[in-house]
C-alpha cells in the first residue's frame, strides 16, 4: 500500500479508544483511511516541491495522478536520489512528475549512464541533477550517438558530474558537428578542430551566430590576429566580446603592445591594468 512505501503513519497508530469510536460511526473506517492516505501523500509531495504549497484544494491532482507521481518518486529514490534533490528536479524538469511520466520510460537512461558511460550511481545522479532533461532524452537517437561522437573526438571523463558534461551528453550529435564544421570553415583542419574542442568542450554549447562567428571575425578582422592563436587558446571564445576582448585589445593597441590571447584575457583587471597603465604616457 502507498502508505508503507512512504513511511507515513497509518490509522493503526491511533489509540484504541479512537478506533472504537470510529467503528461505531456511520462512516466505514476504510474511507477515513483512504482520505488520510491521500492527504498525507499530498503533503509529502508538497514537501518535495512537486506540488505548489499554495495550490487550492480543488486543483489538487487526482488520486491516480498522485499514485503515478509517487511511483516516479520512489523509483528515483531507488536510484540514489534523496528528498532534498526533488525540488530541483521538479523545478528544472516538471514533466518528470506528470501523469504521462512512467519509470519504465526513464529506466533506459540510467542503464545508459551505468553501462555506456560507465558512471557510478552517484555520478549518474550528479549528472541528472545538473541537467534533469537528460531523463527525457532518447538513448538510441540522442544520448548514445552523442557519446560515441564525443569519444571519437577524444573528449574524456564525461562521467564526471559537472554541468558541462551533463549538457554535452544531452546535446544532439548534429549540433556538435555544426561547431566542428564552423571551426573548419574558419581555417582549422578536422584534427585541429577536434583538438580545440577536446581542450575546450564548452565550445559545443556556444551559439555560432551570437558567439563564435562575431568573436572570430573580430579576432582576424579588427585584432589582425591569426587563426593559429585559436589552436593554442580556444578558450578565447569563452570571454565576453564587449566587456573583455574589445576593451583590452583597444587598451593595448593604444600603447602599441601586442601579447598572446591567453595573457591578454586570463589576467584579472587589477593585474592587467597594473601591468599596462590605464593612462597613456
Amino acid at each position: 500500500m502507498m502508505l508503507h512505501s512512504l513511511h507515513i503513519p497509518t490509522i493503526s497508530s491511533i489509540r484504541s479508544s479512537t478506533s472504537q469510536s470510529l467503528r461505531s460511526s456511520e462512516q466505514p473506517p476504510y474511507l477515513l483511511r483512504f482520505r488520510t492516505s491521500r492527504r498525507e501523500n499530498l503533503r509529502y509531495l508538497k514537501t518535495l516541491g512537486i506540488i505548489d504549497p499554495n495550490t487550492k484544494p480543488h486543483k489538487f491532482p487526482s488520486p491516480e495522478t498522485v499514485d503515478q507521481v509517487l511511483s516516479t518518486v520512489n523509483f528515483l529514490k531507488s536510484k540514489g536520489f534523496s528528498e532534498p534533490d526533488f525540488p530541483r528536479l521538479s523545478f528544472l524538469c516538471p514533466k518528470l512528475f506528470t501523469p504521462d511520466s512512467d519509470p519504465t520510460d526513464i529506466e533506459p537512461v540510467f542503464e545508459f549512464l551505468t553501462f555506456d558511460l560507465a558512471a557510478t550511481d552517484q555520478e549518474s545522479c550528479g549528472l541528472i541533477l545538473r541537467c534533469p532533461q537528460i531523463l527525457l532524452s532518447d538513448v538510441e537517437y540522442c544520448l548514445r550517438p552523442t557519446l560515441i561522437y564525443l569519444r571519437k573526438l577524444g573528449v574524456e571523463k564525461l562521467n564526471v558530474p559537472n554541468s558541462l558534461n551533463a549538457h554535452l551528453l544531452n546535446t544532439r550529435e548534429e549540433r556538435l558537428i555544426e561547431k566542428i564544421r564552423f571551426l573548419r570553415s574558419s581555417g582549422l583542419s578536422q584534427e585541429e578542430s577536434a583538438m580545440a574542442c577536446r581542450r575546450f568542450p564548452a565550445i559545443f554549447g556556444y551559439s555560432i551566430e551570437n558567439n563564435l562567428k562575431p568573436k572570430f571575425e573580430y579576432l582576424v578582422g579588427d585584432m589582425k590576429r591569426s587563426v593559429e592563436e585559436l589552436k593554442v587558446f580556444p578558450q578565447y571564445f569563452a570571454f565576453s566580446l564587449e566587456n573583455r576582448i574589445m576593451p583590452r585589445h583597444l587598451h593595448l593597441e593604444q600603447r602599441n603592445v601586442r601579447i598572446s590571447l591567453k595573457r591578454m584575457l586570463l589576467w584579472n583587471d587589477d593585474k592587467f591594468y597594473a601591468k599596462w597603465k590605464r593612462d597613456l604616457a
